[in-house]
């Protein structure tokens, strides 16, 4: 699969909805994270990501304007021990319980599908960052209609050991913006992993639709120790 380079692979559509990238440092040092989500309508885009924990939760930023806070409301980030997981709805808490449960990434999400948002059935996106014992590995997961079609769930779960310094994965939501949308096709693209926290959360912000772009959520986390720093980026001020 070819590199890419993420800022070409992020600004190529004006709306691929939500999106997650994991990857490695340049320096090989941590494990990077990012997650973002984009809006169209006023419910959608009336949302920032607020700190919850070791983790982050969506929050309306004028409850006045809040609507339907079923599939925009949840905690897109949480960590169990040395598991960080990333997703784009309420199957953070689905994994999260499954991991105590004794249950595999791939396990947990079973009982999971895209979202109840016809004619759109936004697919459901996750991630899993493991850094048990100075090692590193991810799980991407995304679960899917067929191709619109809500009676068939498609699921597709991909295993990343020991990644390369200075390279990652990008899934999202969506290939474009059309009407209905249209689900996300093919494997995560792998992507370059550039620079420090600071300079990587300026370009995956930065190539972002500027109308659609709501909320960022970047995490470097130290391989060796499990520190992190986290980055956070709110349209609405």
């Amino acid at each position: 699969m070819i590199l890419k380079h993420l800022s070409e692979e992020l600004s190529a559509s004006t709306y691929p909805g939500r999106g997650i990238v994991v990857g490695r440092s340049e320096d090989g040092r941590y494990a990077v994270t990012a997650y973002f989500i984009m809006g169209r309508s006023v419910n959608s885009r009336n949302r920032v990501f607020v700190e919850d924990g070791e983790g982050i939760r969506t929050q309306a930023f004028d409850p006045s304007k809040m609507e339907d806070p079923s599939l925009i409301i949840y905690a897109p980030v949480r960590v169990l021990g040395t598991n960080t997981i990333v997703t784009n709805g309420d199957q953070t808490d689905t994994i999260w319980q499954g991991l105590q449960e004794g249950k595999t990434f791939g396990e947990s999400l079973r009982c999971r599908e895209f979202e109840p948002d016809a004619p759109n059935y936004t697919p459901r996106i996750s991630a899993l960052l493991d850094t048990r014992n100075g090692e590193y590995e991810y799980r991407m997961s995304i679960l899917k209609s067929a191709d619109g079609d809500p009676s068939c769930c498609e699921r597709f779960t991909y295993s990343y050991d020991n990644p390369k310094a200075g390279e990652g994965h990008f899934i999202h939501t969506y290939q474009c913006d059309s009407n209905p949308l249209p689900s996300f096709e093919g494997e995560p693209a792998r992507v370059d992993i550039t620079g420090d926290i600071d300079s990587f959360t300026d370009l995956v912000w930065n190539n972002l639709n500027e109308d659609n772009k709501v909320s960022l959520f970047v995490r470097f986390i130290d391989i060796e120790n499990g520190t992190y720093s986290t980055r956070i980026v709110n349209k609405n001020q």
